[in-house]
């Protein structure tokens, strides 16, 4: 499967916000920029209310009535004033005395049912009070006889329906709904699965989107009886949100009566009811943050201490395989201030960097000559500039306010492959083509690919490629481009400086002989040359695309010295890609991507340089157009560069009133919906009557 490239900005922005809403890491500023939060419904609600409802989940899943009433009471009073949902909490309340008591010990339960269940029955909803009369054949029925007409009232996974009715309630009564991120994560894994299942294909991230993307949703909130008597939704609306989120018909009716017609305040609702593993999902954020630089690599873990031996490369070896770095008698060194620190302190740590799985055959990928090149490299020789980059970092906190079930959940049970916890230390069975690159600890590799970043990104390319140069000669031998592209900057500074005749200087010692071997570079080389007409430093250096180009270095000097991207930037490649093909199929806009920043993930962060005003204009022309729109196969195919095969259904213009007509009535997705009335000449009433005919 192809994948998709991603905007990191856009990408980080998202997962900043994230950790902030979650308030996963130090911070004092607060999250959600006006980038982010655009309207008040976009806005994360308070990571108050989301824990408030996490504990209110807890206890109902521990089966605690009493005290998810009692917040109720605290915090939620209109829960309690709602006797449909009182009822059920109430007749959970009863099964729970019930489970607790003996069979010669039912009074507690008796009591209950005379005083609170019964009169609650007769106000609750028209079948409250059948569903009460059921519940007492629990008198007389075990818990452990599964064949028993009450075998699901005494079933444990009650618990977890009611408690995530209850979440479903409170999330959007609280308008306590998930950071965007998180939402945005949950769609577009959703869709992935839903493309890869409808293509026959395998997915190449499916065991992390298995472990990270629970089977169980939480049930939804159904509206007041007064809401049925609203008036009809929009049919464009009611199959938009049907198929964006996997409901039937009238279940994406019941979702707009509840959210009053609000169409993206009803997503929500439905897309917060899909369900995370939320340390799985903590995980992958902090990788990425340290990957990046936005937290520190070290982090005291909330689990026991890992437990091994140390093997004779000085690391403990731990029970699932991986291993864990003995600092007993390591030091580190920086090389300007002096300063030593006894890393010893740091036992029980957990330094979150991911390593290739196989970097020998990485390095050997690089080598230009017959002998291992990682034998030439070298710690640069001033490493200073990561100084005030590791002073920017933050403290991850995790979810230490947590509750204690949701702490226990460590993370060790997903696979290495899949997102590793631990360091990843070079051992014995090291290939010798690798003892070069093991002179560079791991801290060491990690620190040098973010200062290299982080010099990239303040446009001090000749500085980056001078370090490059001094740690691995033959690294820019076989990234041209990168080189390239530096190059650029460089020359674009110059210039903005005056400096004509250094700028040409580049020009003929590299950007000339780079773009003589790779005629793909003469076009941005004539471009950039182009500058020296209009020499604006402001125009020069606050167009240029810095970002995406330290991006480029970190990923590709990174993998040089063995150290894996985030796993989350691999999910993210191949689900906006599957969302790009699966719209291509569906043959209209998702109307919910500008909600959840997807549109601004698959916006061009193209590093070339020269391309940026091209690639703004191209991005701006593909976010055009309106949220729905009547299409024709062929105009869609044109417009979206889709496979000639989709363009075979011929030149028949559908109407969007026809469409909806067959997706109602014969509950079609909206690709087949077209096909077939692209048979038919756009009719859709002759459609309907060859299918029933």
């Amino acid at each position: 499967m192809d994948s998709s490239p991603v905007n990191w900005e856009a990408l980080e922005a998202l997962i900043i916000d994230f950790a902030k809403s979650e308030n996963l890491i130090e911070d004092s500023s607060p999250p959600s920029s006006p980038s982010l939060s655009s309207s008040p419904s976009l806005s994360s609600s308070s990571y108050l209310s989301r824990l408030i409802i996490r504990q209110i989940r807890s206890s109902l899943e521990a089966g605690d009535v009493d005290a998810a009433i009692d917040l109720f009471r605290a915090h939620a009073p209109f829960v309690l004033e709602d006797h449909r949902l009182l009822f059920r909490l109430q007749k959970q309340k009863f099964i729970e005395l019930l489970r607790e008591g003996t069979t010669e010990d039912r009074g507690p339960a008796i009591d209950y049912l005379r005083t609170f269940l019964a009169p609650c029955a007769l106000n609750a909803y028209p079948e409250a009070y059948e569903e009460f009369k059921h519940v007492l054949l629990a008198f007389i029925y075990d818990k452990d006889d599964q064949t028993s007409p009450v075998a699901n009232e005494w079933a444990e996974k009650r618990r977890y329906e009611i408690a995530g009715l209850m979440s479903s309630v409170l999330r959007a009564h609280l308008h306590a709904y998930n950071p965007i991120f998180s939402m945005t994560l949950r769609y577009l894994i959703s869709i992935h699965k839903g493309f890869c299942f409808r293509q026959g294909i395998l997915s190449p991230i499916s065991e992390l989107i298995e472990r990270l993307l629970l089977l169980e949703r939480d049930p939804p909130a159904t509206p007041q009886d007064s809401l049925y008597e609203a008036q009809p939704f929009d049919e464009v609306d009611i199959q938009a949100l049907a198929h964006a989120v996997e409901l039937t018909r009238q279940g994406a009716i019941d979702s707009l009566r509840f959210a009053k017609g609000d169409l993206f305040q009803a997503f929500q609702n439905e897309i917060c009811r899909m369900r995370l593993d939320a340390a799985m999902l903590d995980e992958l954020v902090r990788e990425y943050c340290i990957y990046r630089g936005i937290v520190e690599s070290g982090v005291q873990t909330l689990s026991e201490p890992l437990k091994g031996n140390p093997s004779e490369s000085g690391c403990y070896s731990t029970q699932d395989g991986s291993l864990d770095v003995d600092y007993s008698s390591a030091k580190w060194s920086n090389s300007e201030t002096s300063d030593t620190t006894d890393m010893s302190s740091m036992r029980g740590t957990n330094v979150e960097l991911r390593y290739a799985s196989d970097p020998a055959s990485n390095l050997e990928d690089c080598s230009t000559s017959g002998s291992h090149q990682s034998e030439n490299l070298r710690l640069p020789r001033n490493r200073s500039h990561g100084a005030g980059e590791r002073s920017k970092r933050k403290r991850w906190r995790g979810r230490h306010d947590e509750l204690d079930h949701i702490s226990d959940i460590h993370f060790n049970r997903c696979s290495k492959q899949e997102v590793s916890t631990a360091m990843q230390v070079a051992s014995a069975t090291i290939s010798k083509a690798q003892q070069g690159v093991e002179n560079i600890n791991g801290e060491e590799k990690y620190e040098i690919v973010l200062g290299m970043k982080e010099l990239a990104s303040r446009g001090m390319a000749a500085e980056v490629v001078e370090e490059i140069n001094a740690l691995d000669p033959n690294f820019f031998a076989q990234n041209p481009v990168l080189l390239f592209q530096l190059k650029q900057v460089e020359f674009l500074k110059l210039v903005g400086l005056g400096d004509h005749s250094g700028a040409l200087k580049v020009a003929c010692s590299h950007l000339g002989p780079l773009a003589a071997s790779d005629p793909n570079l003469l076009k941005p080389l004539k471009e950039t040359l182009l500058s020296l007409l209009r020499p604006s430093e402001d125009a020069l250096v606050t167009g240029l695309p810095l970002h995406a180009l330290a991006t480029s270095l970190q990923v590709a000097f990174g993998k040089r010295l063995g150290i894996e991207e985030p796993q989350l930037v691999r999910i993210m490649r191949a689900t906006l890609y599957t969302h790009t093909e699966w719209f291509k199929l569906q043959m209209c806009k998702d109307r919910f991507e500008s909600l959840l920043r997807i549109d601004s993930l698959k916006e061009n962060s193209t590093p070339v340089l020269t391309s940026l005003a091209s690639s703004k204009s191209n991005t701006e022309s593909c976010n055009l157009g309106s949220s729905q729109v009547t299409i024709s196969s062929t105009t869609r195919v044109s417009d979206d560069g889709g496979s000639p095969n989709q363009a075979s259904s011929g030149d028949v213009i559908c109407d969007e009133n026809a469409i909806l007509k067959v997706m109602e009535f014969l509950a079609l997705p909206r690709a087949d919906a077209i096909h077939l009335l692209a048979q038919y000449n756009g009719n859709a009433e002759t459609v309907i009557q060859q299918i029933f005919a």
